[in-house]
Order: structure tokens, then C-alpha cells, then sequence
């Protein structure tokens, strides 16, 4: 009989205790969803689904920036000028450098062979020619005027006279590169000059890097 007493008081105690819990937990809703944390706890779950959302879902909107970027890919290429009136020949003589810090002029040769290379500088046949937008690329062995190219340096003209007209360029850059090193021939945004030859100078044999001239347009007649 006692142990049935004890049973049924803690049962009563459970049940209290229960409802206790519910009510509190009641009362503790209606005091939230009338406040700001509620707001705010839902517009935080607003924006983590928003989120989700996004990153599974490719991007729409583009930005200013890549809408230039996207315009200027599709754009058709610009065309350079019409300053000659036909590609000249492998061999051809097509004008002179003047380098005008060592009082030197050498001619220059379309085609970058030996036997071009031999005569003067030659001239890289998928570079654009002297004048005109995009790089123009010369090489020269490193013998005669190139063993003092090193006197040469930023903010030193050179000059080039084709039948197109006369093109000063300003040397912006002087860099020393590997033989195999292509970022020395490619395509630049403005016009401008690139003059290579072996390095080390005073090197025997087969030299294994390039000195580099970098240089652009700053008058044109």
C-alpha cells in the first residue's frame, strides 16, 4: 500500500513537471515571436537559404567589369594600319636600326636565318613590321656593335627607318632571358620594338640566354 502511494505521488510529480515545462515553453514562444530576435533569427535563415541557393545556381548577374571584359572577347580584332603596302620577301632589306647611344646603324632583314642574321638584324616574320601596333621583334648575333648593347639602357632611343617612315622608340626595358623563353614575342597592346641577341657577350660557343630591348613608340614620321 505504501509502495503504491509512493508511485502515484511521483507519477503526479512528473505530470506537474511536464506541464510546468509546456507552459513555460509556451509562454517562451509568444515572448519571442513578439520580439526582434525572432525577426532576426528568420532573416538569418532567409539569407543561409538564399545563399545555398546561389552557390548551386550559376551566376546571372554579371558585373560591370566583366561585361567590358565579355565585350571586348567578342569584339572583332582591332586591325593595325595599313602602313605597308605588301609583306616583304624572306631576305628582303626592309630598312636600318640606328642605336643612337653607341653611333651605330645596322640594316634589317625579313626572315631571322642565318644567312639574314649574318647581314644585320632580322626580322621575326610573325611579328608585325617596324611602325605598327603590336611588337616587332629583331635578332642579331652577338658580334660587332652588340658587344657594347649592354651600354644601352631605359630611357635610350632607338630608330627605325622603313619605307613606311621613321619610328623613334624608347627603351623601357632591359631583361636577360632563356634561349627558349617565348614571352619575349608576344603580342603587346602598343607598338612596340623588341631588339635580341646571345648572351653573355663575351661568351664562347653557343650562348644559352637572350639580352633583351624592350621598347615603345614615341614618334612616328
Amino acid at each position: 500500500m505504501k509502495r503504491t502511494g509512493i508511485k502515484g505521488r511521483s507519477r503526479r510529480v512528473r505530470r506537474l513537471l511536464l506541464l510546468s515545462l509546456s507552459i513555460a515553453f509556451i509562454g517562451f514562444r509568444v515572448w519571442f515571436s513578439s520580439t526582434n530576435a525572432a525577426t532576426f533569427l528568420k532573416g538569418y535563415m532567409l539569407f543561409k537559404t538564399s545563399q545555398a541557393d546561389a552557390e548551386a545556381t550559376p551566376k546571372l548577374v554579371v558585373s560591370e567589369k566583366e561585361e567590358q571584359q565579355q565585350a571586348t572577347e567578342s569584339a572583332e580584332p582591332v586591325k593595325k594600319e595599313a602602313l605597308y603596302l605588301e609583306q616583304p620577301e624572306q631576305g628582303e632589306n626592309i630598312g636600318k636600326l640606328i642605336i643612337l647611344k653607341l653611333e651605330a646603324t645596322l640594316p634589317i632583314i625579313h626572315g631571322t636565318d642565318e644567312e639574314e642574321l649574318e647581314k644585320g638584324f632580322g626580322h621575326f616574320a610573325e611579328s608585325v613590321l617596324p611602325g605598327m601596333q603590336d611588337n616587332s621583334v629583331l635578332s642579331r648575333h652577338r658580334n660587332t656593335v652588340f658587344h657594347r648593347l649592354s651600354e644601352v639602357g631605359k630611357g635610350d632611343l632607338l630608330i627605325v627607318e622603313t619605307v613606311a617612315g621613321k619610328f623613334t622608340y624608347k627603351v623601357r626595358q632591359v631583361r636577360i632571358v632563356d634561349e627558349d623563353d617565348r614571352t619575349v614575342i608576344v603580342p603587346r597592346p602598343k607598338a612596340t620594338l623588341t631588339v635580341s641577341t646571345c648572351y653573355p657577350f663575351d661568351f664562347v660557343g653557343y650562348a644559352l640566354e637572350r639580352y633583351i630591348l624592350i621598347a615603345d613608340l614615341i614618334s612616328s614620321e
